[in-house]
């Protein structure tokens, strides 16, 4: 039989190859998960934001699930990561705008993840298709070879 392994390899390959493209599709999915989380916070942030004012009582975390109740000073001294460990104090429309400049560019990291998840996607299909064919040429070898020469 001339068959051989050399189709089943091929065959164990794309199997190998779809394993890490999903692997790679599932971490981008938990990324981008975690980028929804974030807007989420976001958005909670925002609205506080936009809803609170001066001499409001709220709940800080401080940790451990622990929280104390504060006073808001002066709403118009709200603290914003800027991102790379640098924080800015801003006003509280300058703190909501800035807020929705991350979400603006979280929006645009999560359609980029989606398209690379959409193009592991179409690889993936074309990889089974692939392996679909050699199967069956491998099943047609096989029928070949065991019919009685006429």
């Amino acid at each position: 039989m001339s068959l051989g392994g050399g189709g089943n390899q091929q065959l164990q390959e794309l199997a190998q190859e779809l394993e890490a493209i999903e692997e790679q599709r599932e971490a981008i999915e938990a990324e981008i998960q975690s980028l929804r989380t974030e807007q989420t916070e976001i958005d909670e942030a925002i609205e506080a934001i936009q809803t609170l004012e001066s001499g409001s009582t709220v709940q800080v975390p401080v940790g451990g699930d622990a929280y104390i109740r504060a006073e808001i000073a002066d709403i118009d001294e709200v603290v914003v990561s800027l991102g790379g460990g640098y924080a800015a104090e801003r006003d509280q429309d300058g703190a909501v705008d800035s807020l929705e400049s991350k979400q603006d560019t979280i929006d645009d990291r999560i359609e980029e993840l989606q398209e690379q998840v959409s193009d592991l996607e179409t690889e993936s299909e074309e990889l089974e298709e692939r392996a679909q064919q050699m199967q069956a040429q491998q099943m047609q070898q096989l029928q070949q070879q065991q019919q009685p020469d006429e």
